[in-house]
């Protein structure tokens, strides 16, 4: 499930208008002339506001469209399957030995230096990528629709986004991004845990590494689904990576061997067994909760 391409063109997606407040925002806020302790408090201002604006449009949307459009905007929310086009279109060059292609598409996707990248490098790139964004893509939104309806879809995915464009350490968005990168961990606190959990059952393995390895990250929720996925094929991922010129010394995780371009679709594939024992657990669940 995902949000109709034709349809982008009459109404963009949320995410898009998120996008857009919090652009227009962090051009009028985040001015180099305030202090830090300013832009920290702009950037508070600038997250309440955020979360306001998209649980009211989350709640004037189940009230007046009532319970069609919740199904149907909620299903839309979910990023499955734009996520399992964008990894397979590394998978495929990849497979095929186009090196080249495999890394401009990774390049869409991840934000190291790619030139740098070999055949295991870009598979290993594109299944963090696919694993962390397992639980931002799907796992989480499913959650907090779940727990909160389109209010709760709308405020993690606004959220998420904001994160995604102000929540770095950077100076220039060190403190106004602050509570919004803060707030998304929390938000991601539940979910990434049962993200992992979900892919090491279906993968029938990786607990222990998931256990072990989760904490390893810089992240405090995106170790959980990145190790549990290690777990699961048997594959180290972490690891040495470039950005910008700079060699990041990531730790590894899992104690497999490095990945190779089949275990990209292997990821692939667990990744729809994965989204698929999703549905089926939220099927389950609203029947238990009906009766």
């Amino acid at each position: 499930m995902g949000y109709p391409r034709a349809l982008h063109r009459w109404i963009p997606h949320p995410v898009v208008w998120a996008g857009g407040l919090i652009a227009m925002l962090e051009a009028g806020l985040n001015l180099p002339s305030f202090s830090e302790v300013a832009r920290r408090r702009l950037g508070v201002a600038t997250l309440i506001t955020l979360v306001c604006a998209s649980g009211l449009a989350g709640w004037l949307i189940t009230w007046f469209g009532g319970v069609w459009a919740v199904a149907l905007v909620g299903t839309l929310g979910l990023a499955q399957r734009s996520l399992f086009d964008h990894v397979r279109a590394v998978a495929r060059p990849l497979a095929a030995g186009d090196l080249g292609s495999a890394r401009a598409a990774v390049g869409l996707i991840v934000g190291r230096d790619v030139e740098r990248l070999d055949e295991s490098g870009v598979a290993t790139a594109a299944i963090e990528s696919l694993a962390e964004s397992f639980n931002d893509g799907v796992v989480a939104p499913m959650f907090w629709f779940a727990v909160g309806g389109l209010p709760g879809l709308f405020v993690y995915k606004s959220v998420n986004t904001a994160d995604s464009m102000i929540g770095h350490r950077e100076p220039r968005w060190r403190a106004f991004g602050w509570a919004s990168a803060r707030f998304d961990d929390l938000l991601n606190l539940i979910p990434a845990r049962c993200a992992g959990a979900v892919l090491v059952l279906v993968g029938r393995g990786g607990w222990k590494t998931m256990v072990r390895d989760a904490g390893k990250h810089a992240s405090p929720n995106a170790g959980w689904p990145e190790a549990a996925m290690a777990g699961a094929l048997g594959v180290r991922l972490g690891g040495p990576a470039w950005y910008d010129g700079q060699r990041a010394e990531r730790p590894v995780l899992g104690e497999g061997r490095a990945a190779t371009p089949a275990d990209l679709a292997r990821a692939l594939r667990l990744y729809l067994v994965a989204c698929a024992a999703l549905w089926m657990m939220l099927a389950a669940g609203g029947l238990a909760w009906r009766h």
